[in-house]
C-alpha cells in the first residue's frame, strides 16, 4: 500500500480547539444559535476566493494561460513508444505506472474509499465512504483533549490526478471551528490503493467544547473536479463512550 505522510502544503484557518469555549460563546452571543445551517453558499464561496488567493495552493496548471491538448494516459505512454529516449523520458516523468489501472478514458478517477481515525492506545476507527444515511447521527466520537490523527484511504485510476486537495471545515453551533485546506499532490493510476495521514491533532476540552459538531469534507483536484463532498457530524464527550 502506497503511503504519503504530511508532506504537502497546508493552510489552516482556525486552531481547533484554541481558545474554543470563549469563541463560541462571543459568536453565539452575537447571533449564532443552536440549529443553525452549518454552511452557506457565500461562505464557500469565500473559501475558494480564500483558496485563489494562497500562493501555496497555486498550480502549474492555473500558472499555464495556454494548456495543451488533453490525452489519455494511454495514449501519453504509447505515443513515440519507438522513440527509446522518449520512452526513458517518460518513464522518469511518470515513474512505475500500474498499466493494469490505465483506462482510456481521459479523465481520471479517484474514489475515496475510507477515513480512519487513530488514537495512540486505543484501536483504530475505520469509518467506510458514504460515512451514515443519516445525516443528524454522529459517524464519532472522541473523548476531549485526546490526541488524534485522521488517514484516508484512496484509489486513483484511469489518468493521472494532478494537484488533489483536501479541505475540511467544521461548526459548532453554527460557528466555523476549523478550516483545513491541504494540497496533497499528484498521483498516477494505481489498483492498490493510496493512503495519506495528517498530522496529529488535539481535540479541545471543557465544557463549551463538548456537543455536536458538523463537518463538511472535499476531495478537489486542479480542474476543480470533486471526488467527494461529505458532510457530517461528530461528537466530543468528556469520557470515551462505554462499548455496547
Amino acid at each position: 500500500m502506497s503511503t504519503a505522510v504530511g508532506a504537502a502544503s497546508t493552510t489552516k484557518n482556525v486552531l481547533f480547539g484554541a481558545n474554543l469555549d470563549e469563541e463560541i460563546t462571543n459568536k453565539v452571543g452575537n447571533g449564532g444559535e443552536p440549529g443553525q445551517l452549518p454552511y452557506s453558499d457565500e461562505e464557500e464561496e469565500t473559501d475558494e476566493a480564500e483558496e485563489e488567493e494562497d500562493p501555496k495552493l497555486e498550480t502549474d496548471k492555473e500558472m499555464d494561460p495556454h494548456p495543451g491538448p488533453q490525452f489519455s494516459l494511454k495514449e501519453h505512454i504509447d505515443k513515440d513508444k519507438d522513440d527509446e529516449s522518449l520512452r526513458k523520458w517518460k518513464e522518469q516523468l511518470l515513474g512505475s505506472i500500474d498499466m493494469s489501472a490505465v483506462g482510456e478514458n481521459k479523465d481520471p478517477e479517484v474514489k475515496i474509499v475510507s477515513l480512519t481515525i487513530i488514537c495512540p492506545g486505543r484501536p483504530d476507527q475505520i469509518l467506510p465512504i458514504p460515512f451514515t444515511n443519516d445525516s443528524k447521527k454522529s459517524v464519532f466520537t472522541l473523548k476531549e483533549g485526546t490526541k488524534f490523527s485522521l488517514k484516508f484511504t484512496f484509489i486513483v485510476s484511469n489518468n493521472l490526478v494532478s494537484g488533489l486537495k483536501y479541505t475540511n471545515v467544521v461548526w459548532k453551533t453554527g460557528v466555523r471551528v476549523d478550516n483545513i485546506k491541504k494540497m496533497l499532490g499528484t498521483y498516477s493510476p494505481q489498483q492498490e490503493p493510496y493512503t495519506y495521514e495528517l498530522e496529529e491533532e488535539t481535540t479541545p476540552s471543557g465544557f463549551f467544547a463538548r456537543g455536536i459538531y458538523s463537518a463538511r469534507t472535499k476531495f478537489v483536484d486542479d480542474d476543480k473536479k470533486c471526488y467527494l463532498d461529505a458532510s457530517y457530524q461528530f461528537e466530543i464527550q468528556k469520557n470515551w463512550p462505554t462499548p455496547h
